[in-house]
């Protein structure tokens, strides 16, 4: 599933990027830009790193075919990453849902358009999948990543709740 031509989003094009299936090499870098950010680091728990849980992680989302873990690739560098989880439910008549997840680019490649044509490449892959929503969730100190996804239209229109089972 490599999803839409990457030449129907003109600010992919520009940059000379890819929207693809991440691999597993492509995992180190994944992680870095998971890393890369003060709230993430906070829930990863610091320095304490285990590899084979990510090899294993990466191989279940990897084997799922509700599962697609993707990265935008600029001349083989990796420079972002997103989840996209296709989610079955019996709300709104048996509908499809996709869950965007973990939205990631490099602080070098931001405010050049490429996360937006990123997030509306993962919006055609939903629509490919015959979805009907396609959600995310955002930790609520994240302003500007909640600007950025109000000006896709995406709304804010429920309360979420979480429970970390230890």
């Amino acid at each position: 599933m490599n999803g839409i031509p990457t030449s129907d989003f003109p600010h992919a094009e520009k940059a000379g990027a890819t929207f693809r299936r991440a691999r597993v090499a492509d995992l180190p870098f994944i992680l870095e830009l998971l890393a890369d950010d003060a709230i993430a680091a906070e829930r990863e728990g610091g320095t304490t790193f285990d590899a084979q849980r990510y090899i294993t992680a990466f191989d279940n989302i990897d084997k799922d075919p509700n599962q697609l873990l993707a990265v935008i690739d600029v001349a083989g560098e990796v420079v972002g990453t997103l989840q996209l989880t296709f989610i079955p439910g019996l709300l709104r008549g048996g509908a499809w849902r996709g869950q965007i997840e973990a939205v990631r680019v490099s602080k070098n490649h931001r405010g050049g358009g490429l996360g937006q044509a990123f997030i509306l490449w993962a919006i055609e892959v939903c629509r490919e999948r015959e979805c009907l929503i396609v959600q995310l969730t955002t930790d609520r100190r994240r302003q500007d990543a909640h600007r950025f996804y109000e000006r896709l239209r995406f709304e804010s229109t429920h309360f979420g709740y979480k429970l970390i089972l230890q």
